[in-house]
């Protein structure tokens, strides 16, 4: 007689992983919020009601796209795990401050619709939904997304100092002088640098790069989206995610240092390309995407040093497109990150985890 056995004292085995540590999407989500904080705030010193205005129509059309998805397509209500909120925050801090409402609504439906709901929800995009959204927007609308509202980093209105341009905020404009108007348009650091090299002049021509200017890009008084000008209050958010444990510092570092090489490689070439490093660092996107988009858990590789490779890549291809003078875009950030999303399923390969107790196969039983 065959005795059967006790339900109850048999081993079930499941597929990995069989040990949680009680983080949820939700609580992720939460703390990449937290995050962005600094940087929502820094925009709205600068930028004021109107970074706000950005802020809540991104966010609610990204939130209201996906319910509306969810609902289309007959799958449980994911609003909840506010991966839709942070995606719209993501994009909405990098527009322009004068980006027409309607196109920020457009860019937010695509980010969700196409680059995230189509796929499957969160988890299953291949892609950064905000930089997808992004991407879209300086294709369809390239002019709004490259007007700026300019800032007094260059010069005061009416200097006649080196940096002399007449520049100036919505958010400074009535410091240094009383004019009927709201707000005028210039180039960011990068674009006035990239129209230099375009046009065969040095790129340390298009300004001086004084002490000011760092200051300025460190606080975040520059022109540029909204939320990408101040390097402090990114910083600041980094710190968040690294002590919350949000994601580990490989993808940042490798992105950083790489662009940080390159710029002093061009640096010790003597090239007419060459800027100080730290220009590369603080200006433009960089710094932001290094931070908040190439660290995206879903679309980044799983290992450790797969995300340093993953960000060594977006470093360098940010690099190409800033310095290559007859590229169309002086910010390579979004393309770069992009491009490597595409990459990472190879970079997951490469870099996989070998099962515990495996041994490594060699040369001869790998070809019997």
């Amino acid at each position: 007689m065959i005795e059967t056995a006790n339900p109850d004292s048999m081993l079930i085995t499941s597929t990995s992983p069989h040990i949680h540590e009680g983080t949820s999407v939700r609580r992720l989500m939460f703390d990449v919020i937290i995050s962005l904080l600094p940087s929502l705030a820094a925009s709205l010193v600068f930028f004021k009601f109107r970074s706000l205005l950005l802020v809540a129509v991104c966010t609610g059309s990204a939130v209201g796209t996906e319910w509306l998805c969810r609902k289309a397509m007959k799958r449980n209500n994911s609003i909840g795990d506010l991966s839709a909120v942070v995606t719209g925050l993501l994009l909405a801090l990098t527009l322009p401050p004068g980006l027409p409402l309607w196109q920020a609504i457009l860019g937010s439906v695509f980010a969700i619709a196409i680059a995230k709901q189509i796929y499957g929800g969160i988890g299953y995009n291949p892609f950064n939904p905000a930089l997808v959204g992004r991407a879209f927007m300086l294709i369809s609308f390239t002019a709004a997304m490259t007007t700026w509202s300019p800032s007094d980093w260059i010069g005061k209105p009416g200097d006649e100092t080196a940096n002399a341009h007449e520049a100036v905020t919505s958010a400074t404009i009535r410091k240094y002088q009383k004019l009927d108007v709201d707000a005028t348009t210039t180039a960011t650091p990068l674009g006035l640098v990239k129209d230099s090299c375009r046009f065969g002049e040095p790129a340390n021509a298009a300004f001086n790069y004084t002490n000011e200017v760092r200051r300025n890009l460190l606080i975040g008084n520059v022109n540029g989206s909204i939320g990408e000008t101040s390097a402090i209050a990114i910083l600041l958010g980094l710190a968040w995610l690294l002590i919350r444990r949000t994601f580990t510092w490989h993808a940042t570092v490798g992105y950083m240092g790489t662009m940080a090489l390159f710029a002093w490689i061009l640096q010790l070439a003597g090239s007419k390309l060459a800027m100080p490093v730290d220009f590369h660092l603080l200006s433009g996107g960089a710094l932001f995407g290094a931070v908040f988009m190439a660290t995206d858990l879903v679309t980044s590789p799983v290992s450790k040093w797969g995300r340093f490779i993953f960000g060594i890549g977006c470093g360098f291809i940010t690099m190409i497109i800033r310095v290559v003078p007859g590229g169309a875009y002086p910010e390579g950030g979004t393309f770069a990150i992009l491009i490597m999303n595409a990459v990472t399923p190879l970079i997951n390969r490469a870099m996989r985890y070998r099962r515990f107790g495996a041994v490594r196969k060699t040369q001869q039983e790998k070809v019997a």
